[in-house]
């Protein structure tokens, strides 16, 4: 969005090409995929975004566009190899390149193996793992041709520890993303391509009011965020904007010695003991 013509330096972004997926927010306010898509924007990353629903991303391409970026927004369900690969193949076209993959896709379903139905539980693993293996199966091939590439995975806590309430596919699956992460980096490594993770804590994010506050506090806003809060050492909750933050430090040149590792961002709440 900076134009270094007119006395300004690039972005740390600047020439880069970002698929994120999940670039749409369920409402208004700062989910992680629309704050990252914006955040990656404003660094001059030219972003192709990717949702199941392209009126998700309204807001993240008029926030986008208003200051100038570049943001090419596609249709896609992550947890369809075609459709993986053809929303790939359309990035390509339109900017021969993908630099930096950040798979953002995930939600949370509630329960333990008794109560968790068998089809949440297949569709907890195709939404928040199989998303992942499907867009890396179709983005490293260019990555490769390219000799370089970077990937972001968003986790969660849930896949470090016991975050409150029991969603035992969301967890395992999310624990499952970091160790794919690392078995990434290792692979990879020498073809110049780095993965990484991020790890998100209790955010406030838009799904908070518009889906687990239903799932777990009786549609009460107020009562899901105090007790999120409960658990957060620092006097405050972030939100995707935190996240934004951290995947653009692992998407910059700043990071180019680190591979295989995880940014954790939760206030502090996964290294409580109680």
């Amino acid at each position: 969005m900076k134009h270094p013509g007119a006395g300004q330096a690039a972005g740390r972004l600047a020439g880069k090409v970002v698929l994120v997926t999940g670039a749409g927010s369920v409402g208004p306010g700062w989910g992680n995929g629309r704050a990252i898509a914006v955040r990656f924007a404003a660094e001059d990353a030219r972003i192709v975004g990717l949702d199941r629903d392209l009126q998700r991303m309204q807001e993240t391409r008029s926030l986008i566009e208003q200051a100038g970026g570049e943001f090419t927004a596609l249709a896609c369900d992550v947890t369809s190899s075609a459709a993986v690969q053809d929303a790939v193949a359309q990035g390509l076209s339109r900017y021969g390149r993908l630099d930096v993959l950040v798979n953002n896709v995930g939600g949370s379903a509630k329960g333990g193996p008794i109560e968790m139905s068998e089809e949440i539980w297949d569709a907890q693993i195709d939404q928040n793992l199989k998303s992942v293996f499907l867009t890396c199966k179709h983005v490293l091939p260019q990555m490769l041709a390219q000799g370089a590439g970077n990937i972001i995975n968003i986790s969660s806590t849930s896949g470090l520890r016991w975050t409150g309430a029991a969603q035992i596919a969301y967890a395992a699956t999310k624990a499952a993303v970091i160790q794919f992460s690392r078995v990434l980096a290792v692979q990879y490594a020498k073809q110049g391509i780095r993965a990484n993770t991020v790890v998100p804590g209790q955010l406030h994010t838009p799904m908070v009011e518009f889906r687990l506050a239903g799932q777990r506090a009786g549609g009460d806003v107020q009562a899901l965020l105090e007790q999120r809060q409960s658990r957060i050492p620092l006097p405050f909750m972030g939100d995707g904007r935190d996240t934004a933050n951290a995947a653009l430090f692992l998407a910059s040149d700043e990071s180019r010695f680190v591979t295989g590792t995880e940014i954790v961002v939760d206030g502090g709440m996964s290294v409580r003991c109680d």
